[in-house]
This record gives structure tokens, sequence and C-alpha cells, in this order.
């Protein structure tokens, strides 16, 4: 019985993995691997399905196992899909006007700023800084934000396309 539920739960893993990666991929890069990926997680998963409905064990662990692979696999497809999926943020920064030690510092940390002047209502004035990051340097861009500038507003978002410019 051991055997069995190992081999459900690694089947799981498997497929869940490539179906967590491979959704990633297609909804950043529509990269011609998707039916590929697609055609081998739903084949494990059948596998997978069939060993675990055809049986004759009797047993709450079948369904444990093939949850708990379910379960793996996901958190190992968003690891991989972090880990070989190269993605840009852009962290957009609202800050008081002319914010000079925070554009520096951002500058001298290698990161590109665009700085745009914005018009509100109330009396003070204030910049949106517009920075491109790879997201392994967000973090600590993020971090290096807030230490200059507390009281800063910080927006991240995922950013699909870049062309030209400067990405730390």
């Amino acid at each position: 019985m051991l055997f069995v539920c190992l081999e459900i739960f690694l089947a799981r893993i498997v497929d869940v993995s490539i179906s967590t990666f491979r959704t990633m991929i297609m909804v950043r890069k529509k990269s011609f691997f998707t039916p590929i990926l697609a055609f081998l997680e739903v084949f494990i998963w059948f596998i997978a399905a069939r060993k675990a409905l055809n049986t004759n064990i009797d047993s709450v662990l079948i369904p444990i196992f093939y949850s708990l692979g379910y379960a793996t696999g996901t958190y190992i497809g968003g690891f991989l899909s972090r880990k070989f999926i190269k993605n840009i943020n852009s962290i957009e920064v609202t800050t008081s006007r002319n914010n000079v030690k925070l554009i520096n510092a951002l500058r001298r940390e290698g990161c590109a700023v665009s700085v745009i002047g914005l018009k509100n209502s109330y009396r003070d004035k204030k910049d949106l800084l517009i920075v491109d990051v790879k997201s392994k340097n967000t973090m600590e861009t993020i971090n290096l934000i807030k230490e200059v500038d507390p009281k800063a507003f910080i927006v991240v978002k995922d950013t699909k396309i870049v062309h030209n410019g400067y990405i730390k």
C-alpha cells in the first residue's frame, strides 16, 4: 500500500509542478513549449488518477497522498517558475517634489529612474518615480526606498514587456 501511495504522491508532484510552470510560461511568454508541457501534465495526471481510482486498497491514505502530491506540486511549480522565468517589476513611488536624496540613492544603486511631476487638488506637490527592476531586485529596491523616504507610497506592478531602457 505504501508503494501505491508514494507512486500517486510523486506522480501528482510532477504533473502539478508541470501545470504551474506551464501556466506561468503561458501567461508571461506564450511559448511554444506550453502544448508539450500540457501533454506531459495530462498524461501523468491520467496515470496518477487511474492508479488512485482503480486500486483495490480501501484506505483514506490514497486520497491523502493524492492531495499531498497536489499541494507539494503547487509549491514546487511556483518555486520553479520564480527560478526560471525572469520577470521585471515596475515600482511606482509617489514622493515629495524634487526628492533628490531618493532619486540619487536609487541611481547610485544602479536603477534607472523616471520622474513625473504630479498635480493634485492639495497644496503639496508630489513626484511619481518609476523604477523598473528585475524581480530578484524588487525587495532590495523597496527597502532602499523605505529607508530613504519612509513616507513614500509604493506600488509594485508586474511588467510583461519592456523595450529599450535600462533594467537593474
